[in-house]
């Protein structure tokens, strides 16, 4: 087993200390190790992850955090404040997302939060004979199926075309039977950054009488903004008909702290439907209105503050220079007749190539500080704009690495490029001898996340 990170710089605790270690002495430690780190994304070359980048921005939600840290939002008699602000984030959500007087919602801790309530919700809330399923395009995040794992819900994924990244409508329709509770759109999808065709979607979940949940957790906070801007935004929240829940996260273009999202529902009995109440324990009645039971009250008045903060005018400023620079990111890779933009993205972008191995065009980005992520199916990489990539010098830095990225993958076609073993593979799915390998790589991946530091 390897050293734990920063073994070489700092005390490793394999059990607690005797004595307490100075207060100075553990900042400065965790200023060290923040200041490095944040030194990956300040570049702006780092896909997704830092929405925001603002530390004066971070510097006021962090006031805010430290009067409720150590606040329990489960208590809500000893902290009304709770209520104010989860109430009112709930409401500017709906406000945003164009639902009506009757509906509802809840703060949850992200966006598989708010996925997995949304899940439960449509699995209490609906009546069936056999075991409920979902229907998903493939694109749609894989929260849905770990929500589905969970709950004992079946999931069935419907293909999309590779080139533009749609759902096959009437695959959907065809698999909607008597056990289905909903269906499955995004706004937009992770991987792409395109958008599903919601008012479609729509129309089938009213034919067929099945809810519609519309994923907006990555675009719920930017795209309502980039269509007031007048960029090809379609309709897919509260005012397409059909739609009856909505998640999306503040944690992202929210520019909130991570750890908050929201779930929207459309109808209050459906929000209702995933209570959770215990009525003849000893220890007293019991009521949560989602799986969780403490909450942060820091979290709460973080992103209660960052939102009204910045205000509409706040959030529309910062989408046009995000949509502005996705644009000018977007035609860079147009410009190379050797790369292919995937289907009609948004902020978030996908490129692929025909003819040239894109992972080495990874690669060689890499070398210039790079961070974007691979894709399989086809191989391609996906760039997610943020705040950071609006900064001065960012996109003008793009356009340059990328022309000598496509360079250097010309050169180098043949070879095996370093970034391409895990996630390539033969289109249609891995063999089984294949998938257990891979398998194995990510359990040994994610034990080492909270790996005990070896003995020394």
């Amino acid at each position: 087993m390897s050293d734990p990170p920063y073994a070489d710089r700092f005390p490793v605790h394999r059990a607690l200390p005797e004595r307490g270690v100075p207060r100075d002495e553990i900042l400065a430690e965790l200023r060290s190790m923040a200041e490095d780190e944040d030194a990956l994304w300040e570049s702006g070359k780092c896909s997704g992850t830092m929405y925001c980048g603002d530390h004066d921005h971070y510097r006021f939600m962090n006031e805010a955090f430290g009067l409720f840290a150590h606040a329990n939002a489960l208590q809500r008699d000893m902290c009304p404040s709770a209520t104010k602000f989860e109430g009112e984030i709930v409401s500017m959500a709906l406000d945003l997302f164009h639902a009506g007087d009757d509906a509802v919602g809840l703060v949850t801790t992200g966006g598989t939060g708010s996925i997995l309530h949304a899940v439960l919700s449509y699995r209490e809330h609906a009546t069936v004979a056999g075991r409920p399923n979902i229907v998903k395009p493939e694109t749609a995040h894989p929260a849905f199926d770990k929500a589905c794992h969970l709950l004992g819900v079946e999931v069935r994924r419907a293909p999309v075309d590779p080139l533009t990244t749609q759902v096959d409508l009437d695959w959907v329709a065809g698999h909607i039977d008597g056990d289905t509770v909903a269906i499955v759109g995004s706004a937009c999808n992770y991987g792409y950054g395109t958008i599903d065709p919601i008012a479609e979607l729509g129309t089938v979940a009213l034919e067929r009488g099945v809810g519609l949940h519309v994923d907006a957790c990555l675009g719920g906070w930017i795209l309502p903004f980039g269509e007031q801007l007048g960029y090809p935004v379609p309709a897919f929240d509260f005012r397409v008909p059909g739609v009856t829940t909505v998640s999306a996260d503040t944690h992202k273009y929210g520019y909130a702290f991570k750890g908050t999202s929201t779930l929207l529902f459309r109808d209050a009995a459906q929000r209702r439907a995933q209570y959770f109440m215990l009525t003849d324990w000893s220890g007293g009645k019991y009521a949560s209105p989602g799986i969780e039971g403490s909450r942060s009250g820091g979290l709460l008045a973080a992103t209660w503050a960052a939102m009204v903060s910045l205000g509409r005018d706040g959030y529309s400023r910062y989408a046009r220079a995000i949509f502005e620079t996705a644009e000018r990111m977007k035609n860079a890779v147009s410009s190379h007749p050797r790369l292919r933009l995937v289907g009609q993205p948004t902020f978030l972008f996908s490129f692929t190539s025909d003819d040239i191995d894109v992972y080495h065009v990874n690669d060689f980005l890499r070398t210039r500080g790079w961070r974007l992520n691979g894709q399989q199916y086809p191989d391609a990489l996906h760039m997610c704009v943020t705040r950071p990539q609006t900064h001065p010098g960012v996109a003008e830095a793009w356009e340059a690495d990328l022309a000598d990225a496509v360079a250097y993958a010309e050169q180098h076609a043949g070879e095996a490029p370093a970034s391409g073993a895990v996630y390539g593979g033969v289109p249609g799915g891995l063999t089984a001898e294949v998938d257990a390998v891979i398998r194995a790589f990510m359990v040994d991946y994610l034990d080492g996340q909270s790996a005990r530091p070896p003995a020394g």
